[in-house]
């Protein structure tokens, strides 16, 4: 059985956990598909807005699809939301990769 199989098989058990669905979104960007990364990445960060790690996977693929402005979106959100956490890691990250694209 495949990894997004799999994944969907345990999000059957447990449909909100969020670990699950990051995983899963992964899955789709390896496998190449984009839109379905996309949409479980956009249905995570709406359930759970403090899953900060989403953020920053969500904008690198808007930005590979030339979706710029919405790219930049997913990056403000996901600073402030791991200034909410008081995840300075992933602030360090989102704030680099934010930059880079708006300068």
């Amino acid at each position: 059985m495949d990894r997004v199989q799999k994944l969907k098989d345990f999000l059957q058990k447990t449909p909100n956990d969020s670990f699950l669905r990051h995983a899963l979104a992964l899955e789709y960007i390896k496998a190449g598909d984009d839109k379905a990364a996309r949409e479980e990445f956009e249905g995570l960060l709406t359930h759970d807005p403090g899953y900060v790690g989403s953020y920053y996977h969500l904008a690198k693929l808007l930005e590979r699809t030339a979706t710029t402005e919405e790219a930049i979106a997913a990056y403000e959100k996901g600073i402030e939301q791991a200034k909410k956490a008081g995840d300075m890691h992933a602030l360090g990250e989102l704030r680099g990769a934010y930059e880079e694209l708006i300068f």
